[in-house]
């Protein structure tokens, strides 16, 4: 099997240093005519997008929803698609444990078998101030995996200084904390702690031109309600709240597809040739009149479909 390509390489080494989540997908396995060989690489980001060559458009297609199922889940994958039915004569992908079957309709008479490999950063925790709190934070992080960077001199602070991270918890009591608050949310970070009392921390918010949808990002006082008192149950409580945070982030769309409930993956079935497609920017679609969208695994999918939509309206309504 051939490594990845120097490209490829740089580009995993790039993502890694940007705290980007992805998905390494390499071919161990092709039977003839599959257009990929073994030893073939791709790098699936969380945006859908498809670096790499893992396959034609409908592998791609499957593999895209597959890679963005392991990111969510964050455990490796064996992908098998083939042009003939899966085993439980259904159509539907058979899943065992580290494996997923998957009928393509569209492969052209190749087999391939894809090892999906989700590389999720370490997550990164911004603490600020150097209060008790702040120091039994930066102690109990790393045993959660996480990576603490402890901040200081909040005015220099800007949100490209933030970008990438995961949560910020403002422990510093009353210094410095309006201009990381507005940084941190224009930075779009996950989850932003203000460690304040109730009157204090609205306060807080209250001198700050937020709307309401960035106000309700900030949690103050920072932390789930444990009965905590001392600065390490503090602590414990916020990142608690933080796995919270971060464990429980869905997707939010504006368009009626499908949200796998165990994945959060989003997804639609190509109404030409059946195959379950993810919905990204990447993805091809078409609109129809009253605003009804159509995504499709491939350009040809599309292409058939506009052809002749009726045909498959009849097919859908079969």
């Amino acid at each position: 099997m051939s490594p990845a390509a120097p490209p490829l390489e740089a580009r995993m080494a790039e993502l890694t240093g940007r705290h980007v989540p992805f998905v390494k997908a390499t071919v161990v396995r092709a039977r003839r005519p599959a257009s990929a060989r073994p030893g073939d690489t791709a790098l699936v980001l969380a945006d859908g997008r498809v670096e790499g060559f893992v396959g034609g458009a409908c592998a791609e297609a499957t593999v895209r929803v597959q890679a963005l199922r392991t990111l969510r889940s964050g455990e490796s994958l064996l992908l098998r698609i083939s042009p003939e039915e899966t085993a439980d004569g259904t159509g539907e992908p058979v899943v065992e444990e580290g494996a997923v079957s998957v009928a393509n309709p569209c492969l052209s008479g190749g087999e391939l078998e894809i090892f999906l490999e989700p590389l999720r950063p370490v997550p990164r925790v911004v603490v600020l101030g150097e209060s008790p709190i702040a120091r039994a934070l930066a102690a109990f992080g790393p045993v959660l995996g996480y990576e603490i960077t402890e901040a200081s001199g909040a005015e220099r602070i800007t949100p490209e200084d933030l970008a990438g991270s995961q949560a910020l918890v403002i422990a510093s009591h009353g210094r410095g904390e309006e201009p990381v608050l507005v940084s941190a949310v224009r930075a779009g970070v996950p989850y932003i702690g203000l460690v304040a009392s109730p009157r204090r921390g609205a306060a807080v918010l209250d001198g700050l031109a937020f709307d309401a949808e960035q106000r309700a990002r900030i949690h103050t006082p920072a932390g789930l309600w444990i009965g905590a008192r001392t600065p390490g149950e503090i602590a414990v409580s916020i990142l608690a709240e933080v796995i919270q945070a971060l464990r429980g982030r869905s997707v939010e769309v504006d368009v009626e597809v499908e949200v796998a409930p165990e994945t959060g993956s989003v997804t639609a079935v190509d109404p030409v040739c059946g195959m379950t497609v993810s919905v990204a920017d990447s993805t091809p679609y078409c609109d129809e009149g009253g605003g009804e969208r159509r995504w499709f695994c491939c350009a040809g999918c599309r292409a058939a479909y506009e052809k002749d939509p009726a045909r498959y309206a009849k097919a859908d309504a079969s």
